[in-house]
């Protein structure tokens, strides 16, 4: 065993949707909780040469994103170049949760049981349609015919209780 740290786990804010303008703006699609979430960051890691993003400015595109320009991204070709690019920051960065509370990465990747106690699968995945958040389970075992998975919402009707280890789900939500 080594006393190397291990690394935080890093939470997705927004991703570059591609060029805005001339200048090296970028337009991003926010997968947090809106632009004040990117405000409260100076800098995100993300997938470039030295690993970092600065921001310089951002604003509201008025339609449910925003725009941005990063330090030392000129001109559209640069901008361009970012386009798929995940912004992200270190889940210490975040604000504390209240109990009730979570970010979708924190859901992601649990074993999901019922009340029952019977291991039903695991969760692959958070999606929000505007109602509420859903969550994905990939069933296990992976049956030979039908679907794969089943998604059940976040309600307290359907979702009893979660943990860092484990999610547990109403035994009525499970998809056969």
């Amino acid at each position: 065993m080594t006393d190397t740290p291990v690394a935080s786990p890093q939470i997705e804010l927004a991703a570059v949707t591609g060029a805005h303008g001339v200048a090296g703006e970028v337009r991003l699609k926010l997968l947090g909780e809106g632009l004040d979430a990117l405000k409260a960051h100076k800098s995100f890691h993300a997938n470039v040469p030295d690993g970092e993003l600065v921001l310089s400015k951002i604003r509201s595109d008025n339609k449910g994103g925003a725009i941005a320009r990063f330090n030392g991204v000129n001109g559209r070709n640069a901008a361009e170049k970012l386009r798929g690019t995940v912004l992200s920051v270190a889940r210490e960065a975040l604000p504390a949760l209240d109990d009730d509370e979570y970010y979708h990465a924190d859901l992601i990747g649990l074993t999901v049981v019922t009340d029952n106690g019977e291991t039903v699968g695991r969760s692959i995945a958070v999606q929000n349609f505007g109602a509420t958040d859903i969550i994905e389970i990939a069933k296990s075992p992976v049956p030979e015919k039908g679907m794969k998975s089943f998604m059940v919402p976040m309600t307290k009707a359907a979702v009893l209780e979660w943990d860092t280890e484990k999610l547990v789900i109403a035994a009525d939500f499970v998809d056969e």
